[in-house]
């Protein structure tokens, strides 16, 4: 495969790691010491300032005839399965499946919580019981009176009344952007209600933060990472999800997508290179595992996939969607950029060290570059359980509360479902670790550049140690 043209003023170093930094990382993985890592040590602090060093011919042609067929059939999978926008459906009005306009309040004031009965009485007349004690506040207390004014849709500038509790854990102010949910089989009165708080602005706001940061420090390769996160929510939000809804296999469109997402990300952020093409075979090889595994697992667990409110909606909507299909496709979607990482860092470091030392065989360069690999699962199995962890909290604290034991949690379907979800995806990330360094290291060693080829990178190497 041929090098593309690089972007301006930038390294042509198709990772983002420099040659200086996987030098020290030979250093620590046991790279041999001597004249010939003094050779290897001038030429990578200068690798990161220059061209990477050219593939033979023949070994772009293996890998083409690898890639080149698995690019073909991404793409008929594409066209075959692309569903041309969502189906139509009758909105039920229940959960997100709402006709919802935007609104703001623009008076608020102060009223009795019995007079606008905002709280039923307690059923046995007392607090003893959690719906007593959750009525109370609300017949004692002052509420507030809310108005709203519909500042969208066919009935904008229509007004309607919100009666907030003292305890609600949504509380209005004055001037406030709000989302209001539109009912129009309810008495005319309460067809409007408040759902949620306007966001769009600080998360907006939040986003252009991040990209202004990711262009600032990565310039134009953070800005090609910014355009192919764009493309990966564009194939998720134009295809996967669409195609999934239309009925297609919840697990082949995983599979297609996602390797969309690899092929597009990869070498839109890294180049079309030798080295961006073996971290594609490690992340594909890796992929494969993970949908075996889940696939085999989910089955045995009996995971159905359908355990809250949304996912119980999505079925009742949708009812030929095959929802633990739709798990497993989650499990491959969500390990897959975590993936990414993982196979461009070994694949670069293989590399490193190979230019670091040229006569390390493949079995070297595996046992020097695993080494950092291992480092590397260390903190991404770590990172993956710690992020389900966060996110799991509220779960995690209504079992501690209920004092269930460790045995009760972990096979409860909801907690079951996430670590086979976890596990799953970490065993993928472990493997793709001594899967991408085998094929790197093999590749990088059967490469026999020609003669020019290889002079080059020599005469920069030596001009770079006359500088020093």
């Amino acid at each position: 495969m041929t090098t593309s043209p690089q972007p301006p003023n930038e390294p042509t170093e198709p990772f983002g790691h420099t040659g200086h930094d996987h030098a020290a990382h030979g250093h620590a993985a046991g790279v041999p010491q001597g004249p010939s890592h003094s050779h290897g040590h001038g030429h990578g602090h200068g690798h990161g300032h220059g061209p990477a060093a050219p593939v033979s011919k023949h070994l772009r042609k293996v890998i083409s005839a690898v890639l080149i067929p698995f690019a073909v059939a991404v793409f008929v999978g594409l066209v075959v399965l692309w569903p041309g926008g969502a189906p139509a459906h009758e909105r039920t009005g229940v959960g997100f499946d709402r006709q919802t306009q935007q609104g703001r309040v623009v008076a608020l004031s102060e009223v009795d919580c019995k007079a606008v009965n905002a709280a039923q009485a307690p059923p046995t007349g007392g607090t003893s019981t959690p719906e007593g004690r959750e009525a109370r506040p609300g017949q004692t207390g002052a509420c507030k009176r809310a108005t709203v004014e519909v500042t969208t849709g066919p009935e904008k500038g229509r007004v309607f009344f919100e009666i907030v509790q003292p305890g609600a854990p949504r509380q209005l102010e004055r001037d406030q952007e709000v989302v209001v949910a539109f009912a129009p089989d309810a008495p005319r009165d309460l067809q409007y209600s408040v759902i949620d708080l306007n966001r769009k602005f600080p998360v907006a706001l939040l986003a252009g933060i991040f990209a202004v940061a990711v262009v600032v420090v990565g310039r134009m390769r953070g800005l090609f990472a910014l355009i192919a996160l764009v493309v990966s929510f564009g194939v998720l939000t134009l295809f996967i999800l669409p195609a999934i809804l239309q009925g297609s296999n919840p697990l082949v469109v995983a599979v297609v997508g996602a390797s969309a997402i690899m092929l597009i990300a990869l070498y839109m952020c890294h180049g079309l290179t030798a080295r961006t093409s073996v971290a594609v075979l490690g992340t594909l090889v890796s992929l494969l595992l993970i949908g075996l595994l889940g696939s085999l697992f989910i089955g045995w667990a009996f995971l159905s996939g359908n355990t809250d409110d949304n996912t119980g909606l999505i079925h009742g909507l949708y009812p030929d969607i095959d929802m633990s299909g739709l798990l497993l496709a989650g499990v491959i979607i969500g390990s897959l950029g975590v993936l990414d990482d993982v196979t461009v860092t070994q694949t670069s470091a293989v590399w490193e060290l190979h230019q670091a030392d040229p006569d390390m065989g493949p079995r070297a360069l595996y046992r020097a570059a695993i080494r950092i690999g291992r480092d590397h699962i260390a903190s991404v199995v770590n990172t993956l359980v710690l992020a389900y962890a966060g996110a799991a909290l509220p779960l995690l604290l209504l079992f501690s509360i209920a004092n269930s034991s460790m045995g009760t949690v972990a096979n409860s379907e909801l907690v079951a479902e996430e670590i086979v979800r976890t596990l799953v995806g970490s065993i993928g990330l472990v493997a793709s670790v001594p899967v991408t360094t085998a094929l790197a290291a093999l590749v990088v060693s059967a490469d026999r550049p020609g003669p020019a080829a290889a002079a080059a990178p020599a005469r920069g190497g030596r001009g770079r140690r006359r500088k020093r």
